[in-house]
């Protein structure tokens, strides 16, 4: 299936004792795992299951609208910035995620 575009999402990482926790600022995502890899696979797990969820409802244009979350017609470049706290228990990356083309209904 051929990609609609990309969206470009904040993943937050946390330590919070032994675990990791994961978030995406943008769709409300969130997980944990044991270690920051687990968590990070989680997440993008999760990312794609909300993502799909809103296409199987119908919903994914109405949701990115009101939640202010572009479109890119082509793949952002990797140099995104994001400002990053200064902590080594907590983390942010971008993430640049491909979206499929709508189904026809």
């Amino acid at each position: 299936m051929a990609a609609a575009g990309y969206i470009v999402l904040t993943l937050k990482f946390k330590k919070v004792d032994r675990r990791w926790t994961a978030y995406c600022e943008e769709l409300g995502t969130a997980t944990l795992g044991r270690s920051l890899p687990e968590a990070d696979k989680r997440l993008k797990e999760a990312i794609l299951l909300h993502l799909n969820t809103l296409e199987d409802v119908g919903e994914r244009n109405r949701f990115f609208k009101e939640n202010n979350i572009k479109l890119y017609p082509v793949r952002p470049k990797e140099d995104i910035t994001i400002c990053v706290p200064l902590n080594k228990d907590v983390f942010v990356e971008p993430h640049i995620q491909a979206i499929p083309a709508l189904t026809a209904a």
